[in-house]
């Protein structure tokens, strides 16, 4: 399964370090997790809904990022209310069932948040991402159309 990312370069490493000091949608401070998306399009759309719409002082070291992952994602349910999104997460993670758990994602509900449990032991075989070079102001730059 083939699962993409899109974060700062300094984020790149799959350890979940981020959502454990701060949390994240799908669970609480102090339980890691590494959030992915199951297309290049979603992992676009989920950050550019945090950044500023002039997108004026972003910052301009994005990657883009994907890894191929063998192993078959846990259906969690979707929920609407913040406070049950973060126990049937953090009610995942602490099983260690599954390396994998898919929801289906908010901002665009065809795809879904793919989500790894890096204390998971599968996780050591999960390949580093491969990136690119991503600039928000050359992806939604309107062309310039010539006569």
């Amino acid at each position: 399964m083939k699962l993409w990312r899109l974060t700062r370069a300094p984020y790149l490493a799959l350890d979940g370090s981020g959502p454990e000091k701060h949390g994240a949608r799908w669970v609480s401070p102090g339980r890691p997790v590494v959030n992915f998306a199951s297309e290049p399009g979603l992992a676009v759309l989920v950050v550019l809904r945090y950044l500023p719409h002039d997108l004026a002082g972003i910052d301009e070291d994005y990657r883009l990022g994907w890894t191929e992952i063998d192993a078959t994602p846990e259906r969690l349910p979707f929920v609407a209310d913040p406070a049950d999104k973060r126990r049937i997460g953090d009610d995942w993670l602490a099983s260690g069932r599954t390396l994998l758990a898919a929801v289906q994602s908010a901002v665009l509900p065809e795809a879904d948040v793919v989500m790894m449990n890096p204390r998971h032991p599968d996780a050591a075989s999960v390949p580093a991402l491969q990136t690119r070079p991503f600039d928000f102001r050359e992806c939604l730059k309107l062309p310039d159309w010539q006569d």
